[in-house]
């Protein structure tokens, strides 16, 4: 399975993904940011819009940037007063030095580093902020570790719980030049969710939305069956156990 058809599987999903992903604390929006309010800020690989949401939220002036036609068909949707861009993190259509912070919300992972690096310092000013944010499910808690093993890696990948975050993601932003040494960071999270709504969510993953149909439902009847039997989300809404990772680093 490619790279490049994972990337690319979520247009076919946009309005899921939109109605179901989560959105991002704030807490770790303004530590990633660490700038004022009315700052300029790249949300770059911004899908429906969800980090372009809580950007919003924090008093930012906010340029979003997508590749996937159908998923910024959803973003100019839902955020209307946001600025979106048709663009790529190899090739984001902003002027040199136009934005004081690019962030990335479960998007840094797909970027070709050795083209988006060199284009992410063109665009961001001087001592500005890169800063790459990831939701993960927190699998300290039992229950979500459980979760972990019945859905497998379609379902709940590399990024997609705290202990998988810190490693995957600890040299991500080794290879961009011109980048002081990067910073992690976790701030608690979660999301509301019903059994049935927790089953959508993940089936808007990469690995799940590439599966054949009947792998994907086999899955997803091993999920929904998980669910039905732990005390913790059979009945009615429950808080899904998250925190939002950031990884950051600053411009020289």
């Amino acid at each position: 399975m490619t790279e490049q058809l994972l990337r690319s599987s979520f247009g076919a999903a946009a309005a899921a993904y939109a109605e179901h992903r989560p959105d991002y604390a704030q807490d770790a929006v303004r530590w990633a940011l660490d700038v004022a309010p009315g700052q300029r800020v790249l949300d770059l690989g911004a899908g429906t819009g969800k980090l372009s949401a809580t950007l919003l939220a924090v008093g930012v002036d906010v340029v979003a940037v997508e590749p996937d036609p159908a998923m910024l068909t959803e973003l100019r949707r839902a955020l209307p007063a946001v600025r979106a861009l048709p663009g790529s993190a190899e090739a984001i259509p902003l002027p040199d030095a136009s934005v004081d912070a690019v962030l990335a919300g479960n998007a840094l992972h797909w970027f070709d580093m050795a083209v988006a690096g060199p284009e992410i310092t063109r665009v961001l000013a001087p001592g500005g902020v890169l800063a790459g944010l990831w939701n993960v499910m927190d699998d300290r808690i039992d229950w979500v570790a459980d979760l972990e093993r019945v859905s497998g890696s379609a379902a709940i990948g590399p990024r997609d719980t705290l202990s998988a975050w810190r490693t995957a993601t600890a040299d991500m932003l080794g290879p961009v030049a011109h980048f002081r040494a990067s910073e992690q960071a976790e701030f608690p999270h979660g999301q509301r969710r019903t059994a049935d709504s927790l089953v959508a969510t993940l089936a808007t993953r990469a690995g799940m939305l590439v599966m054949p149909d009947p792998d994907r439902e086999a899955v997803l009847g091993r999920v929904r069956a998980f669910l039905g039997s732990r005390p913790e989300t059979a009945e009615g809404e429950f808080t899904l156990p998250m925190l939002t990772g950031v990884l950051r680093a600053r411009r020289q």
